[in-house]
């Protein structure tokens, strides 16, 4: 599953999303997805990747929050046109979730914004829906 989204701001998010049967116990309730991430900058001047906040919800209405600096322990510079690429995980007790969450960006003037990241599905292949 692919999601993109650049509503409101400069900076384009797009999430793929894969389901990784081989580190999954679901016997555990222990479900493992993978997803990558492109982000792109469609504005005039560089954007720095500051942070990330991620709100992930399994499907019996656990969250949990996750904040921190940079991204899988990088605080990329996207020129403009460019893009930047990353792939990370999670752990889910169910075999269905969601994610969504934002980066805070500090443009090269020292200007600070969001880019949101829309809501995506984590499924597991057993999954129906």
């Amino acid at each position: 599953m692919t999601i993109s989204s650049n509503i409101g701001s400069p900076i384009k998010v797009s999430v793929e999303t894969f389901y990784v049967e081989a580190q999954s116990q679901p016997e555990k309730n222990k479900y493992v997805f993978a997803y990558t991430v492109t982000i792109k900058n469609h504005s005039l001047c560089s954007a720095k990747l500051e942070s990330r906040y991620w709100l992930i919800t399994d499907a019996n209405g656990k969250e949990s929050k996750i904040e921190g600096e940079g991204v899988i322990g990088e605080k990329p510079s996207i020129a403009p046109g460019e893009s930047y690429k990353y792939t990370s995980g999670a752990v889910l007790d169910t075999p269905l979730g969601t994610m969504q969450g934002h980066y805070l960006m500090r443009n090269e003037f020292g200007t600070e914004f969001e880019a949101p990241i829309p809501v995506f599905s984590l499924k597991s292949l057993t999954t129906l829906h």
